[in-house]
């Protein structure tokens, strides 16, 4: 059976210990030579939008945006052992993508808001790059909305890995954005309470499958079979939310 998963980094895989927003106040003093009046409003947004939005909530002009990803960047690669040393991979998450990289049909990858180098540093810091699909995920560089970037995983996985347009693709993710972004795009979603969002709030915008997090290796794997098996069920008025 084939599938693809893709799946949030911040959050849902790695715990990031605040480093996350001292990386964007990092790139914005680097390019703006003055520290952000405030951090950086996160929660499922894309790099873009993030950077975009900290100029011109201080009123400044934004810069290109190929400067701010080099910026981005090179605060990324500064901050990798703050992180390593602050933050942590979740509750089985080396244990589930281990489990996904071996299923046969399955290709599983990242739809992240953040940029592709700052993906693989959060990821190497613990030890999870390889075993994700890295090649072939949506970075926060590849479009401004979360829904967006799921074509752009879509496309990039049929064109380098040859798998057809209508396997079902889930996205994981502990923000309604993920849930919005999946809903949006017609694939499958697992949503996970394991950020700041609560089950309710997961289940308020529509998430169909919520788990406390991904250290159930059996139920997370036997969630994602499901949508392999048989694609996705669009959802009724009598579905209801179910929290595991």
């Amino acid at each position: 059976m084939e599938l693809i998963v893709l799946w949030d980094i911040d959050h849902t895989l790695i715990e990031n210990a605040g480093v996350s927003k001292e990386i964007y106040a990092d790139a914005f003093t680097a390019l703006s030579q003055r520290e952000p009046t405030a951090p950086a409003h996160t929660e499922g947004r894309t790099d873009r939008l993030i950077m975009r939005d900290m100029f011109l909530r201080d009123g400044l002009l934004v810069p290109e945006w190929s400067d701010i990803e080099t910026a981005l960047a090179r605060a990324g690669r500064e901050r990798l052992d703050e992180l390593r040393l602050r933050g942590t991979a979740l509750p089985g998450v080396h244990e589930v993508l281990k489990a996904a990289s071996v299923m046969r049909g399955w290709v599983s990858s990242v739809l992240t808001g953040n940029i592709a180098a700052n993906a693989r540093v959060k990821l190497s810091a613990f030890g999870l790059d390889s075993l994700l699909d890295l090649s072939v995920g949506a970075y926060g560089a590849d479009a401004e909305l979360r829904p967006e970037l799921v074509a752009v995983a879509r496309e990039r996985i049929q064109r380098l890995r040859g798998v057809a347009a209508d396997v079902p693709a889930v996205l994981v993710g502990d923000t309604p954005r993920d849930v919005e972004a999946a809903l949006a795009t017609g694939a499958g979603i697992i949503a996970v309470a394991s950020g700041i969002h609560s089950p309710g709030e997961l289940a308020a915008a529509g998430a169909p499958e919520i788990l406390p997090d991904l250290s159930d290796t059996k139920r997370v794997l036997s969630v994602l079979e499901s949508f392999a098996g048989h694609g996705r069920r669009p959802r009724t008025s009598s579905d209801r939310p179910r929290t595991r």
